[in-house]
C-alpha cells in the first residue's frame, strides 16, 4: 500500500497543486485548470477524483461530467486504479461506486427518468437521435404543409439544426437566423410555428431528443425544490473539457454549483473549436468571474508530447489571439529539428509530397498508423485520396457512416424503440412500413387508431389487416404484443425481434449477409444492458463509431494512414503530422472570416492541429488550387496566400522549403504574386410571442 506522497509524486508540481487544491476543506472552492495541449490533463482529473476518495469523499457522491461515455470509463478505471493502489481495495470497488460518471446528456437522462413525475414526464420516454429528430421535424413540416411552400423552406435537417442551435446557445430565433442561417432569414414566423409544433409532437409521442435532456435539465434546476434536491446529493462536481460546453450546459453547471463549492472544470481556451455545435468558449473564459470570489485558475503548461521547436511555433500562432488565459506550452523534449512550412505547387505536388514523406518515414521504422494527415474540411483529402489509392497506401478516413446511422441498425432499433414506447410515432412509421404492402397512409391509419384508445397494445391487435398486408400482419402484432407485455427477458427480447426482422432484411437488402454481422455485433453490446430501457438509452447517447462493413478500415491491412479532420483529430496524437492547405481560404475558411469570433476560432484551430504532431510536423502551403465552374471561361486555377496565422515574422520558426527542389520550369508555373483566395407548456413557450 502506497502512502498519499508516493502515489502523488509522478505529477508535476502544477499538476499536484491541482490535484490537491481544497481537498480536506469544508468549503473548497471552484477551481478551473488551464490544461495546455497535452500537459496531462486527464491523468490530473483522475488523480483529483483519485485523491478525494482517498481522503474520504463518497464515490457516490461524486459528479464527473466528460464529453463520451468512453472518456469516462477510462476516467473511472482511472480513478480505480489509483485508490484501489493506495487503498488495497479490491479490483472494481471504486468503479463501481463512482456511479455518477457519464456524460451531460447521459447523466441529464438519468435524473429526468428519476425525476419525471415531478416534471410531468411519462419516466417510460424514449428518446431519439438525431435521424430520428429530423424525421418527426419533417412529418409536422409535412403536417403544416411548409413542404409545399412557394419559396424552397429549410429541409428537416436545416430546421433541426436551427432548432438545436436556439436551445443550445439560448439564443434568439430572429438572431440566430441572422448570424448563423441566414438563407433561412424568411421564415421566422414559420420556424417558430414548427418548432412549437414539433415540440407538441415529442410530448404527445413521449420522445424526448438530445437537446430535450439538457433542456429539462435546466428547467428542473429553475425549481428550487427540485434544484435543492439535486444539488445536495453530489459533494464534487467535475467536469472535463469544459471550452467543449454550450450555453445551455453552463446554466445547468452554475445551477448545480451557484457558489461553486466543491466544483472544479478543466479545460483550455486554445483548444475551443466546436462553435458549429452552439460550444461558447465564452464559458471558460467567464467561468472565474462568476463567482464571488472569483474561482482560483491553476495552468498546466507542461507539455509531455511535442519537441520543443514544435510547440514553439503553435506558441506564436496562439499568441496572436485577441483573448485567452495566457500559457505558453514547454517540455524538456528539446530536438533541433524545426517543423516544416512547405510550399508546393498545387494540390497534386501535395499529395506527392505526403506520400514521398510518409513512405520515408515508414522505410525508417515509423508505421503508418503513427502518421496522420489532418485538413480543416473532408473534402480538401480528395486530390490525396487518390494518390494513396494509387500508390497502394492503405488508409483510414475518420468520419465515416456511423453505427446507428446504418439502415439495417435503425431498423431493428425502431422496433424496440416501438414496444417500448407505443406512443414513439417516427419509429411506429419505419417498422410499419417494412411490411411489403404498407405505405406511409396505411401506416399513418394504424398509428392513429393506436393513440385513440388508452391501450395501444391492444388496439393494434384489433386493427383490421391492411388490406395489402395481409401475409405479414399477424408476425407483427404477434411479435409487438409479446415484446410490448415483456413476456421475453432482456436481452432475449432483441433475439426474438431480430427472428422476426431477419426475413425482411433478407428481401429489402442485397448484402443481407454482411448485414448480420451488424446484429451480431448490436447483439454481444445488449447482452451488456440490464434493461432494454437502458440499451436504448444509452445507445443512443453513446453510438459505436462505424459499422462492420462500412467503417473504413482496411480488414486486409495491419497498417494504415490517417486521414482526420481536424474536428476528429481533438484529443489525438501522432508521431509525425501533416496538415493540408494552410492558406487563407481554408485555414483560415473562406467562411468563417465574417466575425472576430469566428476568425478566432480558425486559429484555435490551426493551433490544435499543429500540436498534435509529437516529433515532426508538416504544415503545406499549396501555391494554386484547380476549381471547376468558377469562372465565364470555365474551369480555372486560383492562387493563394499562406495562412495569416503565420506571417513573416513567424517563418524563422519554421524549415522553411520549396517541394519539389526548385527548377526554372517549377518557377514559371509560380505566380509572382499570389491574390488571397476568396473562397413542456415551457418547452412550447419558447416559440410563443
Amino acid at each position: 500500500m502506497l502512502t498519499a506522497p508516493d502515489y502523488l509524486d509522478i505529477l508535476n508540481p502544477e499538476q499536484r497543486r491541482a490535484v490537491e487544491h481544497g481537498v480536506g476543506s469544508a468549503t473548497s472552492g471552484p477551481l478551473l485548470v488551464i490544461a495546455g495541449a497535452g500537459s496531462g490533463k486527464t491523468n490530473t482529473l483522475a488523480h483529483r477524483v483519485a485523491h478525494l476518495i482517498v481522503k474520504g469523499a463518497d464515490p457516490r457522491r461524486i459528479l464527473l461530467m466528460t464529453f463520451s461515455r468512453r472518456a469516462a470509463s477510462e476516467m473511472s478505471r482511472r480513478v480505480e486504479r489509483i485508490a484501489a493502489r493506495v487503498m488495497g481495495t479490491s479490483s472494481g470497488a471504486v468503479t463501481d461506486a463512482l456511479s455518477w460518471a457519464g456524460t451531460f446528456h447521459g447523466i441529464g437522462a438519468r435524473l429526468l427518468r428519476e425525476h419525471a413525475t415531478q416534471l410531468g414526464l411519462d419516466p417510460a420516454f424514449t428518446i431519439h437521435d438525431r435521424e430520428d429528430s429530423a424525421d418527426l421535424m419533417n412529418l409536422v413540416r409535412y403536417e403544416l404543409g411548409l413542404s409545399e411552400a412557394k419559396s424552397r423552406f429549410p429541409t428537416k435537417g436545416t430546421c433541426l439544426a436551427i432548432y438545436s442551435r436556439v436551445v443550445n446557445a439560448q439564443g434568439d430565433l430572429e438572431e440566430v437566423l441572422k448570424n448563423h442561417f441566414p438563407w433561412c432569414a424568411m421564415w421566422p414566423e414559420q420556424l417558430r410555428n414548427l418548432f412549437g409544433a414539433y415540440v407538441a409532437a415529442k410530448q404527445n409521442q413521449n420522445v424526448l431528443d438530445y437537446d430535450d435532456l439538457l433542456l429539462y435539465w435546466a428547467g428542473m434546476m429553475a425549481e428550487p425544490a427540485i434544484a435543492a434536491e439535486v444539488s445536495a446529493r453530489f459533494d464534487h462536481v467535475l467536469v472535463d473539457e469544459y471550452q467543449d460546453t454550450n450555453k445551455l450546459q453552463s446554466s445547468v453547471l452554475l445551477a448545480l454549483r451557484p457558489g461553486g463549492q466543491g466544483l472544479t472544470v478543466v479545460g483550455d481556451d486554445a483548444q475551443s473549436i466546436y462553435s458549429f455545435r452552439a460550444a461558447t468558449v465564452r464559458n471558460i473564459l467567464d467561468f472565474p468571474a462568476s463567482f464571488s470570489p472569483p474561482a482560483d485558475i491553476i495552468t498546466l503548461d507542461r507539455n509531455y508530447r511535442s519537441t520543443q521547436p514544435i510547440l514553439a511555433a503553435a506558441n506564436a500562432v496562439i499568441d496572436l489571439a485577441s483573448e485567452r488565459f495566457t500559457k505558453n506550452l514547454w517540455t524538456e523534449r528539446l530536438s533541433d529539428a524545426k517543423p516544416y512550412l512547405v510550399t508546393v505547387r498545387d494540390e497534386a505536388d501535395q499529395a506527392r509530397y505526403v506520400v514521398h514523406k510518409v513512405l520515408e518515414a515508414r522505410e525508417g521504422g515509423m508505421t503508418l498508423k503513427n502518421q496522420a494527415v489532418l485538413f480543416r474540411t473532408s473534402s480538401h483529402s480528395g486530390p490525396l485520396e487518390i494518390e494513396l489509392t494509387r500508390r497502394n497506401i492503405p488508409f483510414v478516413k475518420f468520419g465515416g457512416l456511423k453505427f446507428l446511422d446504418a439502415a439495417h441498425i435503425k431498423d431493428l432499433l425502431a422496433i424496440l424503440r416501438w414496444v417500448e414506447n407505443p406512443r414513439d410515432r417516427v419509429a411506429g412509421f419505419r417498422v410499419l412500413q417494412l411490411l411489403p404492402g404498407v405505405g406511409p397512409a396505411s401506416a399513418g391509419r394504424v398509428l392513429d387508431a393506436m393513440a385513440t384508445g388508452p391501450d395501444p397494445v391492444w388496439a393494434l391487435g384489433e386493427i383490421p389487416t391492411p388490406p395489402r398486408a395481409a401475409e405479414g400482419w399477424s408476425g407483427l402484432v404477434e411479435m409487438f404484443t409479446r415484446l410490448s407485455r415483456r413476456e421475453t427477458a432482456w436481452p432475449i427480447e432483441l433475439g426474438y425481434a431480430w427472428l422476426w426482422y431477419e426475413p425482411l432484411m433478407e428481401a429489402i437488402f442485397e448484402d443481407a449477409i454482411i448485414r448480420q454481422a451488424d446484429i451480431l455485433q448490436l447483439e454481444q453490446i445488449a447482452g451488456g444492458y440490464q434493461s432494454r430501457e437502458k440499451f436504448l438509452t444509452e445507445l443512443t447517447l453513446d453510438p459505436p463509431d462505424a459499422t462492420s462493413d462500412q467503417s473504413g478500415v482496411p480488414l486486409l491491412d495491419e497498417d494504415y494512414l490517417i486521414l482526420s479532420t481536424i474536428h476528429s483529430a481533438k484529443g489525438q496524437e501522432w508521431k509525425s503530422v501533416h496538415v493540408l492547405n494552410v492558406v487563407d481560404g481554408c485555414i483560415p475558411s473562406d467562411l468563417g472570416t465574417g466575425s472576430t469570433h469566428e476568425l478566432e476560432e480558425e486559429r484555435r484551430l490551426l493551433y490544435v492541429a499543429m500540436t498534435r504532431a509529437k516529433d515532426e510536423l508538416n504544415v503545406i502551403v499549396p501555391q494554386r488550387f484547380f476549381v471547376t465552374q468558377q469562372h465565364k471561361h470555365g474551369d480555372r486555377h486560383l492562387y493563394a496566400q499562406r495562412t495569416r496565422f503565420i506571417p513573416r515574422n513567424m517563418v524563422p520558426l519554421f524549415e522553411d522549403i520549396l517541394w519539389p527542389p526548385v527548377t526554372p520550369a517549377y518557377i514559371d508555373g509560380l505566380s509572382p504574386a499570389p491574390v488571397r483566395m476568396d473562397i413542456g407548456a415551457q418547452m412550447r413557450g419558447m416559440w410563443s410571442k
